[in-house]
């Protein structure tokens, strides 16, 4: 797939607080490209200059080879954004608030309705087209949002948290939205705390913190800098300390427990049964009594927390 958007060395700083600091990445035609990072990292400072609503200190943002310019609006015109915040009028109805925001757009006339009809089905709304958006649940309200952005038909959509505090049947229907759009050869730029939606969703990601890309790679690449591990929980009373494990094995006392850790880099299910089966054995043979087992399969949330730490953030 060609690249449709190209960011280079973006930096923006605050007095003497670098917000980001040389962030770089490319995203194509009909890619959902996850963007990830702690409350502060960057990342909305990022879409802000990517979007043209703040002035990069230094770096390019070019969307189809085009620079994308503050002072330029139609520069992006192929740009779609659904902001985290709530960006609908209550006072109006679901058509209302999208005759406003095509008109924003430059649609006007028969073209105008079509893509209002064509974002109510989208998002599953049709049937309450002529109600007011205060009237609506928070997924309704979320959808809206969302229809609202894909008026114009963007080549390029950015989403900052779309399902936050959403039900799980508007979660899934914005998500096929998404897919619908990739399908279609919008790029796309998901941001979101939900881990499990980048994963589902993005066919690469980044990591950014403290201003700085992190990690940027295939989803597939990402998962394999996370070991599996299995975690056995031992009664503390029964198990001596000194027992020679298997090296790697990680020992932790948890209130009158021992906690063993397992990781395993292998891929093959039958290779991973077979060194737990082992350490297994052992703990018999030492006559340890196991309470129980958990296993931790990789995942972007593991990797998130290795590389950002798990400290609360304000």
């Amino acid at each position: 797939m060609a690249v449709l958007l190209d960011v280079a060395g973006l930096c923006k700083a605050y007095g003497s607080l670098k917000a980001v600091d040389g962030v770089s990445f490319q995203v194509a035609g009909g890619e959902a490209f996850g963007l990830l990072g702690p409350n502060g990292a960057g990342k909305s400072t990022t879409m802000m200059m990517i979007a043209g609503l703040l002035d990069a200190d230094a770096g390019t943002v070019q969307l189809r080879g085009q620079a994308m310019l503050r002072r330029q609006p139609s520069s992006r015109q192929e740009l779609g954004f659904v902001p985290q915040d709530l960006a609908i009028y209550p006072d109006l109805t679901a058509r209302e608030n999208l005759q406003f925001f095509g008109r924003l757009y430059q649609l006007s006339g028969a073209l105008l309705q079509e893509r209002i009809q064509g974002a109510l089905e989208q998002t599953g709304l049709s049937g309450r087209a002529d109600d007011y958006a205060g009237h609506f649940s928070g997924g309704m309200k979320r959808r809206l949002n969302f229809a609202a952005a894909i008026l114009h038909q963007p080549a390029l959509l950015i989403l900052d948290e779309p399902t936050v505090g959403v039900d799980p049947q508007s979660r899934a229907h914005l998500l096929d939205c998404v897919r619908q759009l990739q399908q279609s050869g919008t790029a796309i730029i998901y941001v979101s705390h939900y881990m499990e939606e980048v994963q589902q969703l993005c066919s690469r990601a980044a990591i950014i913190d403290h201003g700085r890309l992190l990690v940027c790679d295939t989803i597939q690449s990402l998962l394999c800098q996370i070991p599996l591990e299995v975690e056995l929980r031992i009664d503390g009373s029964t198990f001596d300390t000194g027992v020679v494990l298997n090296p790697g094995i990680q020992q932790e006392r948890q209130g009158g427990d021992i906690m063993l850790r397992l990781f395993s880099s292998a891929v093959g299910d039958s290779e991973v049964g077979a060194a737990v089966t082992e350490v297994m054995q052992q703990l018999v043979s030492a006559g340890a009594v196991l309470k129980s087992i958990r296993t931790y399969d990789p995942s972007l949330e593991r990797l998130f927390l290795k590389l950002t730490g798990n400290s609360l953030r304000d």
